[in-house]
């Protein structure tokens, strides 16, 4: 994440003491929401603000410098977010500077974590899906050939930089629907006291909702009947591909939200995904063990149910919406 957001290798691999600053506070600053941490647990909005200004300071001399050496050689600049975002910039302003530290934070800490969740999720129903593993296989053997090496893959991406995602239609569905079921983040929306603020239920009740905060819950959405039909708990990548018999409309399908507030990184976070399940899937077979591990016959063979999915030893995760009014 650090090279491609500020084209900087920031060590978060290696051991404390070889960590940058940027990642040791941010770990740190963390830290600052586990109730065990002694004293400081007594003053954490204190400690989180130290930290939090600390952190800054290092992005922002970070971002100083970045600006410095691309106005010093204009001919050279890198396709980091970071420089991209300076391109056009003849001046760093203050109002610049704290925006583009607020932008880059977001990248580079609210993107780590929810793109290895996905990941993690996409494997896992790749791993019990057996017919959708052989189509993201087949397609992704088609457009990258025989070569498997991450730097194969690299080199023919940027080859046909400009329309790769158009040749991995199924592998994109693939991900889709893992947000879908999976949605790794949330969002809220606050209305402030005093603001006449009113929404009304399929009842005909009002309410005012004046200084709450409303929690949008994803995975409620995700997984409404009205919209996705019977099988709206299953993992079907193909009711994102063209021609499908159910069209979706574009709010029902919210992992990064929607509007002027949606997640900056979306874009990025979908390659990312795309590139990484496009390397392992070409290398790897997988299979989870413990809670959601495949249940295998006499014979050793996995168990398969009707829809083609393996059965499982036992349920990994649960979410039922059936007493959740409509």
């Amino acid at each position: 994440m650090g090279a491609v957001t500020m084209d900087t290798d920031m060590d978060a691999q290696l051991g404390e003491q070889d960590q940058t600053q940027i990642v040791r506070l941010f770990r740190k600053l963390r830290s600052t929401f586990n109730s065990k941490n002694g004293i400081w647990v007594l003053l954490p909005s204190y400690q989180r603000r130290c930290l939090a200004r600390r952190l800054d300071f290092h992005i922002k001399q970070h971002i100083k410098e970045k600006f410095e050496e691309q106005q010093a050689n204009p001919a050279k600049r890198s396709r980091s977010i970071l420089s991209l975002s300076l391109a056009d910039q003849n001046e760093l302003t203050a109002e610049i500077l704290d925006e583009t530290c607020d932008q880059i934070k977001t990248f580079l800490f609210a993107g780590h974590d929810t793109t290895s969740i996905t990941l993690q999720w996409a494997f896992y129903e790749l791993s019990r899906n057996p017919r959708i593993f052989g189509l993201v296989s087949l397609e992704l053997d088609k457009f990258f050939g025989p070569e498997s090496t991450p730097i194969a893959i690299r080199d023919k991406i940027l080859e046909n930089r400009d329309h790769f995602l158009q040749n991995m239609l199924y592998t994109s569905a693939v991900i889709k629907e893992t947000l879908r079921l999976y949605p790794p983040a949330a969002t809220s929306r606050y209305s402030p006291p005093n603001t006449g603020f009113n929404v009304r239920l399929p009842s005909g009740q009002d309410l005012c909702l004046d200084g709450v905060m409303l929690y949008s819950c994803q995975t409620i959405i995700h997984q409404t009947s009205k919209v996705y039909g019977d099988r709206a708990t299953e993992f079907i990548p193909e009711r994102w591909l063209e021609g499908s018999e159910t069209p979706i409309p574009p709010s029902a399908w919210r992992p990064f939200e929607r509007g002027p507030r949606q997640c900056i990184g979306q874009d990025l976070a979908n390659i990312e995904a795309l590139v990484i399940i496009a390397s392992a899937v070409r290398r790897y077979t997988w299979q989870k063990v413990g809670l959601g591990a495949t249940k295998y016959d006499e014979s050793g063979d996995p168990i398969t149910k009707e829809n083609g999915q393996y059965d499982v030893q036992s349920e990994l995760y649960n979410v039922s919406i059936e007493q959740i009014p409509e």
